[in-house]
């Protein structure tokens, strides 16, 4: 139990440990959609040079 909204924030002597993993795990949940966005633009990028490259490969050869 908490007395105060400081010893809150102490946690029980071990704020550093406790607040830091809070903190790590905070930057994950926000990092990971944006990897994941990020990929997912760069596999569309992809996908669209090689069906270009697919559609001139085509047109060359009439």
């Amino acid at each position: 139990m908490w007395n105060s909204p400081a010893d809150f924030f102490a946690m029980g002597g071990y704020a550093l440990y406790v607040w830091s993993s809070f903190g790590m795990c905070a930057l994950v949940l926000l990092w990971e959609p944006l990897a994941i966005a990020s990929r997912r633009r760069k596999i569309i990028q992809r996908l669209q040079r090689e069906i270009r490259a697919e559609k001139f490969d085509k047109e060359g050869m009439k």
